[in-house]
């Protein structure tokens, strides 16, 4: 009975199996002399097999680790990719000229630096052209006052009678004293040459005649053309940044529009500028009717 039937010589006994997978090839009976059982039999698995298997995970772990760390072809693209953003990112910020960064923060919130530069932000050198030709086009005297607008307003009629309509022109602000006094001495310039007879196309003789020789001008052919007046105007009056003046052209010629368009154009180009005039129309923006009080920001300029 103190017999140990047993193929393995080791001293040690054996660890038992972790898991049914582990499970032995082979079969040991151990018969100890201290154990009232004569046959007590102990299976004990040296596994191949499970070793294997363990090594076949291992190897498949490690490659789902590599891929997702980006060592593919794929990861490493978009790695490059990444890192050439940071340098351009980086590149913008530690070398990018100050003053491109000023123009461009002002584009943010001015439609009229926006247009003087155009596609050309995010490009130092060509913004610094565009600028130059703003300054070539518009002169270096800096100690003049130019307020005005880089855009050219847009001209629409909405019904337009021309004995009895309104003009509209709308601001890209609220209007100074100064540019209510400027403007409305623009129409009423305008008004009283319409007045003396200035918008008559029957006299026209000098309109398209050479200048290289001393022209020859009929006055009695002008005393004899049917004078044409302009008949009556409103005050020019302010809401906000919208502006409007009622009109009666009379007997005078269409072309008296023209004049007109061609006097806010370099007002609005130099001194105030002007988004829009419209000709004709009940109503523009949110002009209120009856509505004069100045603190609400009405203004208007006596004619």
């Amino acid at each position: 009975m103190n017999s140990v039937s047993s193929s393995l010589s080791s001293p040690f006994p054996l660890p038992l199996p972790s898991s049914p997978a582990n499970r032995s090839h082979h079969h040991f009976s151990l018969v100890s002399d201290r154990n009232p059982f004569h046959n007590l039999s102990v299976s004990v698995s040296v596994s191949v097999s499970g070793r294997r298997e363990a090594t076949v995970r291992a190897v498949s772990e490690d490659a789902d680790t590599a891929k997702g760390s980006g060592t593919t072809a794929r990861g490493r693209r978009l790695l490059k990719v990444r890192e050439e953003k940071r340098k351009r990112e980086h590149d913008q910020k530690h070398n990018y000229p100050s003053w491109a960064k000023v123009l461009e923060n002002a584009c943010r919130d001015d439609e009229e630096m926006r247009a003087v530069l155009g596609d050309s932000i995010g490009n130092p050198e060509l913004m610094r052209q565009r600028v130059e030709e703003r300054v070539r086009r518009k002169g270096r005297n800096f100690q003049k006052s130019k307020t005005g607008s880089v855009l050219a307003f847009k001209v629409s009629f909405r019904d337009f009678d021309p004995t009895n309509s309104f003009i509209w022109f709308e601001l890209y602000g609220a209007p100074s004293d100064r540019d209510v006094d400027l403007l409305g001495s623009v129409f009423q310039s305008w008004y009283v040459m319409g007045r003396l007879g200035a918008f008559n196309s029957s006299n026209l003789q000098l309109v398209n005649v050479s200048m290289d020789h001393n022209p020859i001008y009929d006055d009695n052919e002008g005393a004899k053309v049917m004078p044409s007046s302009f008949h009556d105007i409103s005050d020019v009056e302010f809401q906000d940044n919208w502006g409007r003046v009622w009109v009666d052209l009379g007997t005078s010629d269409y072309f008296a529009m023209d004049v007109l368009l061609n006097c806010l154009t370099v007002a609005s180009s130099e001194y105030v500028g002007i988004q829009q005039v419209v000709f004709g129309g009940k109503r523009m923006g949110d002009w209120e009717q009856r509505m004069t009080n100045p603190e609400y920001g009405y203004k208007y300029f006596k004619i």
